[in-house]
């Protein structure tokens, strides 16, 4: 069963490091938490680091620049790991083509900034999908649209051999009090309908590398039994945190409010169902980082 706590401060200084998920554990996508910002502030004031891993499609100056935008302040993190910054090294290494068909918002389009970290990268372009070698899906063009809008181009992708470079594993966000689609959705539908996706965010494995690197740059020779994963997401955080090993503290306000009947705390006998029926056992529950 998972240990239900009250404040992060009850465990943290078994840590040196968090890493810790954004959307619906630090801000709602509009406005930050302020009792979840003073606890990673007051995490980092007894020397731990903050390394914000997100499934974000955007690269991490653009997520620093949209924090920044939202309010929250910049002493509650350290450094940032986007899932969107693990897929566009893999983009400009060619897994989808040179050629892509692009799924997403004007916004997303800092996806494709140039990435310098590769060696040789390619160039690519943006074309219809009849004259795509693959997809990148930085999430819905409307993200309250039902994905199955999108079988029609997906049909014909699959057809064609189209592999899909998934940009965020995410299914839904809630962005304030709604609860939008995101390109995990459209990923799962592609693979639903027999085409092959391609995932770098949480739960796989690339963002964890990239944020063991964005760690390491800062505080070299971390264990991973010094970090603690923290997030709301029990597809993406805590299986995440499961696969790599690394204790987790499961946010059972987020996305999992209603499952388990989080208040300002989740009710034990509903939280311990819902971790059941899912099959995941997190080292610790909050209601709310805090």
């Amino acid at each position: 069963m998972s240990q239900i706590v009250t404040q992060l401060s009850e465990i943290s200084d078994q840590y040196s490091a968090v890493f810790c998920d954004l959307w619906g554990c630090v801000h709602n996508g509009i406005t930050p938490f302020p009792e979840a910002v003073a606890a990673l502030q007051a995490f980092k004031a007894q020397g731990g680091t903050v390394i914000m891993v997100t499934n974000s499609p955007r690269p991490r100056a653009s997520v620093a620049d949209q924090l920044d935008g939202m309010g929250l302040p910049r002493d509650c993190w350290d450094d940032i790991a986007t899932s969107g910054d693990s897929a566009r090294a893999a983009m400009f290494r060619g897994v989808v083509g040179e050629k892509v068909y692009f799924i997403g918002e004007d916004h997303d389009q800092s996806f494709f900034r140039p990435l310098n970290v590769i060696d040789a990268p390619v160039t690519i372009t943006q074309v219809p999908l009849d004259q795509a070698d693959g997809i990148v899906c930085c999430g819905p063009m409307d993200p309250t649209a039902d994905p199955s809008v999108m079988r029609p181009e997906f049909l014909y992708a699959k057809q064609k051999g189209m592999k899909l470079l998934c940009a965020n594993p995410d299914i839904v966000v809630d962005r304030g009090e709604r609860r939008e689609w995101c390109a995990g959705a459209l990923a799962a539908l592609y693979t639903e309908m027999g085409g092959e996706s391609l995932y770098f965010g949480k739960p796989h494995p690339p963002i964890y590398d990239l944020a063991r690197r964005r760690l390491a740059a800062l505080r070299p020779n971390v264990s991973d039994s010094s970090i603690l994963a923290i997030g709301d997401g029990i597809i993406t955080d805590v299986a995440g945190a499961m696969g790599e090993d690394l204790d987790c503290l499961f946010i059972s306000g987020g996305l999992a409010k209603a499952e388990t009947k989080t208040d300002t705390q989740p009710d034990a006998t509903a939280l311990e169902a819902y971790l059941q029926g899912e099959m995941v056992n997190p080292s610790y529950t909050i209601g709310y980082l805090r």
